[in-house]
């Protein structure tokens, strides 16, 4: 359902016990992604790092890879660090099972953080149920798999759609699937690293006008100062890709940011919102002082006091 700008700022949507929208403090999300490469350990490492920094959530990515990669793609040669295999020998490499998931989930709790995954077919949405994630995030490039989202949809659970490299055509279609009530949209550009030039953050303005749910921005860029101004627009969720280092192997791993930007990201975002305020002038307790201090008395007052004419010269 569309709506006016008025309307999908007002609107919220629970995750968890935490409001998405409105008014409410941004909703951070960390996207680990598979740049934990396989490796449990280093999964750990980055849901600390994300904990630390005060994020909300961090996302994984689920994949049943023989329903995921395409047949003449299987077959396909890669360079990856444990040698050259298939590309379906790699998909399924980075792939976490069960009891990865389950001591995944363990260490989210203790760590106070919650974690979901962005689910890319039907079996990898039925394995993420069984663990009562918050959200359910549909990727950019299963937008326009209707079926699934039907499927997400019947769940109850809150989805957040991410919009890149989708037409306005299809973001209605792919809305129309879902429950605008338990629905946030993602503004993204699909690009890894993606360009400032192409990052159009104003399609964050044009989603709120249009559709009755909160909109938030999902960044592949280089740098904070964009997921920043995304803030100042308005986005009631704000995902980035995180990662130990930038250099490590990984095709995610360049549009992600380390450690200390993530600590930075979060702690500037708390300070953007609060700056941002409610719209309503106001003269604060703070500013009676120099107000009493430096206010100039209105034009024909002042005059009088400093022996000045208010009558026209000749």
């Amino acid at each position: 359902m569309e709506g006016s700008a008025t309307g999908s700022m007002a609107r919220q949507v629970l995750i968890g016990d935490r409001p998405v929208g409105g008014r409410s403090p941004v909703y951070v999300v960390a996207e680990i992604g598979i740049n934990h490469n396989g490796d449990l350990d280093l999964a750990k490492r980055l849901i600390d790092v994300a904990a630390v920094a005060g994020c909300d959530a961090v996302k994984f990515q689920k994949r049943t890879p023989e329903l995921c990669v395409p047949p003449d793609q299987r077959d396909a040669l890669r360079d990856t660090p444990w040698g050259r295999m298939t590309y379906m020998d790699y998909r399924e490499r980075v792939e976490f099972d069960r009891a990865a998931y389950t001591e995944i989930d363990r260490h989210c709790r203790d760590r106070g953080i919650q974690w979901t995954a962005s689910c890319w077919d039907h079996e990898a949405l039925a394995f993420l149920e069984t663990f009562n994630p918050p959200f359910h995030k549909v990727p950019s490039a299963c937008l326009t798999h209707h079926d699934l989202l039907r499927r997400m949809r019947e769940t109850g659970r809150p989805v957040v759609l991410s919009t890149g490299m989708s037409t306005m055509e299809e973001i209605r279609r792919a809305v129309s699937a879902l429950d605008t009530d338990r629905l946030v949209l993602c503004h993204a550009t699909s690009t890894y690293p993606s360009s400032p030039d192409e990052l159009n953050l104003r399609m964050i303005s044009t989603l709120q006008s249009m559709f009755d749910c909160p909109v938030g921005y999902s960044g592949h860029e280089v740098g904070l100062q964009t997921s920043f101004a995304a803030v100042a627009l308005g986005a009631a969720l704000i995902e980035r890709h995180v990662t130990l280092d930038r250099h490590m192997w990984g095709s995610d791993q360049h549009a992600s940011i380390e450690p200390t930007g993530l600590l930075r990201l979060v702690r500037d975002i708390r300070v953007i919102e609060r700056s941002l305020g409610d719209g309503i002038k106001r003269v604060y307790p703070s500013e009676l002082p120099v107000m009493r201090r430096l206010r100039q008395p209105e034009w024909g007052d002042g005059a009088a006091a400093q022996g000045f004419s208010t009558k026209a010269t000749e």
